[in-house]
C-alpha cells in the first residue's frame, strides 16, 4: 500500500513537454503503487496534440482557459471547471481555443508516466522550450505510453 502523498506547489517537479506546454508534475505513479499519475499543464493558446491513444483512462479537468475536445470522432468545448474523460484505448486530441490553459490531466493507472518523462525534460531558465514531435514518437514507441493514430483532426483552427 501506498504512503499518503501532500505536494506542495513549490515542490511540484516542472518540466518541458515537447509537445508543447508545462508539465508540472503532482502525484507520480510511484507514489501510489502504480493506481494514477497526476500533472498539470500550462498550455498556450492553439496548441493541438495529434489524435492520439493511451493504456490508461486519461481525465482533463480544465482549471482555466478553453479547450475543444475531440473524442471519438466527437467535438466538445470544455471551458474552465468541465472534464474530459478519455477511455483507454481511445482516440483523442484537444485544441487550446484560449490564449492560455490550464489543464488538470489524471491518467488512471499510472502506466503512462514513463511516457511523458521520456518525452519531456527538466524545466529551468535556460531550457529551450522547442516542440519537437520526432522526440514524442520516439518516446511513444520506447515506452508504450501513447500510440499516434493520426494527425490533429483540428486543421485550420
Amino acid at each position: 500500500m501506498a504512503a499518503a502523498v501532500v505536494t506542495a506547489a513549490s515542490e511540484a517537479t516542472e518540466r518541458w513537454f515537447y509537445g508543447g506546454g508545462i508539465h508540472r508534475w503532482l502525484v507520480m505513479n510511484e507514489d501510489t503503487d502504480g493506481a494514477f499519475f497526476l500533472h498539470e499543464e500550462v498550455l498556450e493558446g492553439g496548441k493541438s496534440t495529434p489524435l492520439h491513444t493511451h493504456p490508461a483512462i486519461e481525465t482533463m479537468i480544465v482549471l482555466e482557459g478553453a479547450i475543444l475536445m475531440h473524442i471519438s470522432g466527437r467535438e466538445s468545448r470544455v471551458e474552465a471547471g468541465g472534464v474530459a474523460v478519455a477511455p483507454a484505448g481511445e482516440p483523442h486530441a484537444f485544441h487550446v481555443l484560449t490564449d492560455t490553459a490550464r489543464l488538470l490531466c489524471l491518467h488512471t493507472p499510472g502506466t503512462c508516466q514513463a511516457f511523458y518523462l521520456e518525452a519531456s525534460t527538466p524545466l529551468d531558465d535556460h531550457t529551450e522550450r522547442c516542440v519537437d514531435f520526432d522526440r514524442v514518437r520516439s518516446a511513444a514507441t520506447a515506452t508504450g505510453g501513447m500510440t499516434i493514430v493520426g494527425p490533429p483532426p483540428f486543421l485550420g483552427r
